[in-house]
C-alpha cells in the first residue's frame, strides 16, 4: 500500500504537520496549496491556532527535524520553501499577551474560576441547593416515619387466640397461637399462627423469642391485615371432588 504522504500525481498541494510554540498538544495535518502565499497560509492557521497573521513566524522542518527555511516573505508562495508531504511547519507566536500565551488553552488550572459567596448563592431561584432542600422537605424525617407501638392494635380486636383463622396470601389455614407485640419483627402488633399444614417458616421461636410452641416449619408471625378469623376448618388431604 503506498504511504499516506505520498504527493499525488499532478496534485499542487502539499501535507504539512501543523505545531504551535504555544500549545503543546497542538497538532494538525493541513494540506496547503502550493500557489498559496506565506501570508495566505498565516491566514488559514490563525482560524486552525489562534494566533493573528501579524503576529505568526512561520519556521519549516523537514521530517528529519531538521529546519528548512524561516517563512519571512509573506508574498512568497509557499512553493518557494519546496515543503513536501510529512514536513513540520512550526507556528511561532511573537505576541506575548496572544490569547495562545501562558497555557491556560492546554491547563485549565491556571484558568481563574468564578465564584459566588454562599449568601448569594442562596438567593438565587432554580439552584441545585434549593432543588436538594426541596426534595429533603418532601421526605418525612425519622420520627415522622417511626411505626407507632400500636400500629394495627385495632385489627387485633376480634382476634383471639385459639380462634381458627385463613391467611393470606395463599389461603392457608390454621389456629391464632399469639396475638400482641413482638418487638424483634417491629414495632406494632403481630398475630402468631400454628398452620395445618408445613407451610411455615419456624416452630414459633422467632430471633431468639419464644412467642408460641407449635411443630417445625408449622409457625408464621403477620401482620393482623393477613389474618381473617372465623369458621375455617382443617382441610381434608384427602378429599375428593364430588363426579
Amino acid at each position: 500500500m503506498a504511504s499516506s504522504l505520498q504527493k499525488i500525481e499532478g496534485d499542487d498541494s502539499v501535507l504539512l504537520c501543523v505545531t504551535h510554540s504555544n500549545l503543546n498538544t497542538f497538532t494538525a495535518h493541513i494540506r496547503f496549496s502550493l500557489q498559496l502565499t506565506v501570508e495566505a497560509v498565516k491566514d488559514k492557521l490563525w482560524k486552525k491556532c489562534g494566533t493573528s497573521v501579524n503576529s505568526m513566524h512561520l519556521e519549516l522542518y523537514d521530517d528529519a527535524r531538521n529546519k528548512i527555511a524561516d517563512l519571512s516573505d509573506n508574498s512568497k508562495p509557499l512553493e518557494f520553501y519546496s515543503p513536501l508531504d510529512g514536513f513540520r511547519l512550526h507556528v511561532v507566536d511573537l505576541d506575548p499577551s496572544s490569547v495562545t500565551a501562558g497555557g491556560w488553552l492546554e491547563d485549565t488550572s491556571l484558568v481563574e474560576k468564578y465564584t459566588i459567596s454562599d449568601e448569594a448563592y442562596n438567593k438565587r431561584d432554580g439552584t441545585f441547593r434549593k432543588y436538594k432542600e426541596k426534595l429533603t422537605s418532601q421526605i418525612p424525617s425519622p420520627v415522622e416515619a417511626k411505626i407507632p407501638d400500636t400500629y394495627m392494635e385495632d385489627l387485633c380486636a376480634n382476634i383471639k387466640v385459639g380462634s381458627r383463622c385463613e391467611v393470606e396470601p395463599g389461603a392457608k389455614r390454621g389456629a391464632v397461637k399469639f396475638v400482641g407485640r413482638a418487638e424483634a419483627l417491629g414495632p406494632g402488633f403481630w398475630v402468631g399462627v400454628q398452620y395445618d399444614e408445613p407451610l411455615g417458616r419456624h416452630d414459633g421461636l422467632v430471633k431468639g423469642v419464644r412467642y408460641f410452641e407449635c411443630p417445625p416449619s408449622h409457625g408464621g408471625m403477620v401482620r393482623p391485615e393477613k389474618v381473617k378469623v372465623g369458621d375455617y376448618p382443617e382441610r381434608d388431604l384427602f378429599e375428593e371432588d364430588e363426579i
